[in-house]
C-alpha cells in the first residue's frame, strides 16, 4: 500500500528537499504541499493523506493549530491522518502543544533520510515514533504549561478503564515498553498488549503518546516525579 503524504513547510527548498528524499521510496508518494497552516487544512480535507509532515513556526495559523483543526476534523469523519511535527530543536517548548493538539509525534528537520522514511512508514502504520520516556522527558521540563491535576476533576472517561487497565497507563505514562510492562506485572508481553489496545480505545486515543499526556494532564504522572 502506498502512503500519501502531505508537505506542510513555509520554507519552498525544504519542501522540494523532502519531497525528493520520499519519492525516491516505492512505497510513498507526496500528494501535495502547502506553506500555511491554512492551507495544510484545507489541503489534507482535499487530498486525504496519510501522514502530514507538519512544520511548527508558519506565518498566519501555525503547525500547532493546523494539528489541531486537522485532527478535530478527522475525529468526526472517516479519514484519519496522523501529523508528524518537524522542529529545529529536540526540546522546543511547542512539541509539548503540539502533541496535545493530536500531533503523532515529532522529528528534527536535519533528520537523516532513512530515519524520515522510517518514520512516517511507523506513523502511517498506526504507531507513535516519539518514544514515550523523549515524552516524559518533554513534559516534565514544560510540565507547568499543562493544567493542574488540583484545578480540574479527573475526567469522567478514565472510569471507563478498569483497575488493570488505570494500572497499565501509569506504566505506559512511565515510558515502559509492553517487554517493561509484562515484567512488571508478572504477565505475558501478549495480555499487556490488549490492555494498551483497551486504553488507547476506551479513551479515544490515537497512540502511547497521546497517553502519556494525558496521564499528565489528569495528574495520574507528576512532572518531574518519575526519574
Amino acid at each position: 500500500m502506498t502512503i500519501r503524504v502531505l508537505l506542510v513547510d513555509d520554507q519552498p527548498l525544504l519542501r522540494t528537499g523532502f519531497r525528493l528524499i520520499l519519492e525516491a521510496e516505492p512505497d510513498v508518494t507526496v500528494v501535495g504541499e502547502a506553506g500555511d497552516g491554512k492551507a495544510a487544512q484545507d489541503q489534507s480535507r482535499a487530498l486525504m493523506p496519510d501522514v502530514v509532515l507538519m512544520d511548527i513556526r508558519m506565518p498566519g495559523v501555525d503547525g500547532i493549530e493546523a494539528t489541531r483543526r486537522i485532527v478535530r476534523e478527522a475525529v468526526s469523519g472517516a479519514h484519519v491522518p496522523k501529523v508528524l511535527v518537524l522542529t529545529t530543536f529536540d526540546l522546543d517548548e511547542y512539541i509539548v502543544e503540539a502533541l496535545r493538539a493530536g500531533a503523532s509525534g515529532f522529528l528534527l528537520k536535519d533528520v537523516p533520510p532513512d530515519e524520515l522514511v522510517q518514520a512516517i512508514r511507523v506513523v502511517a502504520a498506526g504507531d507513535a515514533i516519539v518514544a514515550p520516556s523523549v515524552t516524559r522527558r518533554l513534559l516534565d521540563r514544560f510540565g507547568a504549561r499543562l493544567p493542574s491535576a488540583h484545578q480540574q476533576p479527573t475526567p469522567a472517561r478514565l472510569d471507563r478503564l478498569t483497575e488493570r487497565e488505570m494500572e497499565v497507563l501509569r506504566l505506559i505514562a512511565r515510558g515502559m515498553s509492553n517487554a517493561e510492562i509484562a515484567a512488571e506485572l508478572v504477565v505475558s508481553e501478549t495480555t499487556v498488549k490488549t490492555h494498551v489496545g483497551n486504553v488507547l480505545t476506551k479513551l479515544g486515543l490515537r497512540d502511547r503518546v497521546q497517553a502519556v499526556v494525558l496521564a499528565y494532564e489528569t495528574g495520574l504522572i507528576t512532572p518531574g516525579a518519575i526519574p
